[in-house]
């Protein structure tokens, strides 16, 4: 029980966290753990804004929002910068598509794109900051990392080898499909309109995955925990 956690949140942070050995059934069981490391680094963001009361929301959701990137080393955004030069520059082409969701250069489409994310969550924070909304803060993360093993559970992964294919392949089906609805149900509780939000994101994104590489891969998995993040804050931002 320990070490899947214990990888969970060594991959999807960068808290100093030390595992020994990973086995391909322990990696891919990780994956139950993922909306719990969203959960704690929700925490982690709420607390920071709690303790930043007396600040210009302004400037406490910038030192949020820079938290949360150096928090996470910017994991997703990665994906999300490799996904947005993918599906504009692929021309509708998987192949292309595919390979250059492999090319680490980012192009300008991918510096565009995470901007204009990076901002829309920083006028999110902001605005929710200016009412002490801290659960909804908090419960960002979780819904961005519950959309993962809900993806591998629905989605084929398409790029052999690596992280991404062991955890498509050793992910516990019904262990995972509770883990999901758990946490569905624990964040309508919350907010049933970042919920919502997170539905319909994960249904489009998902939906444009099928029809342009016929499945997942890790960059568009990434990318999806950062959409979703943001469609949530900006649903809550509205609502709260």
């Amino acid at each position: 029980m320990l070490e899947p956690f214990l990888i969970a949140l060594q991959f999807l942070t960068r808290f100093p966290v030390r595992t020994g050995e990973r086995s391909a059934r322990a990696v891919g069981r990780s994956m139950l753990y993922y909306p719990l490391v969203g959960l704690l680094l929700g925490l982690a963001l709420a607390a920071l804004g709690a303790s930043m009361r007396a600040a210009a929301p302004g400037v406490a959701a910038a030192v949020i929002l820079a938290f949360w990137v150096f928090a996470t080393g910017a994991l997703h955004l990665d994906g999300l910068a490799d996904s947005a030069d993918a599906w504009i520059g692929g021309f509708g082409d998987r192949q292309r598509t595919l390979e250059i969701m492999r090319d680490p250069r980012c192009g300008a489409v991918a510096v565009a794109v995470v901007a204009v994310v990076l901002i829309m969550k920083f006028a999110a924070l902001e605005a929710l900051l200016e009412r002490h909304a801290l659960t909804a803060v908090a419960t960002a993360p979780v819904l961005g990392r519950t959309v993962l093993p809900l993806l591998f559970l629905t989605t084929r992964y398409v790029r052999p080898g690596g992280i991404g294919s062991t955890l498509a392949d050793q992910l516990p089906r019904n262990a995972a499909i509770v883990v999901v609805i758990g946490c569905a149900l624990a964040t309508a509780v919350a907010n049933i309109w970042m919920l919502a939000a997170a539905a319909l994101t994960f249904v489009l994104l998902r939906a444009m995955m099928v029809n342009r590489i016929g499945g997942t891969t890790g960059d568009a998995a990434g990318a999806m925990v950062e959409l979703v993040e943001t469609a949530a804050l900006v649903a809550a931002s509205l609502t709260e």
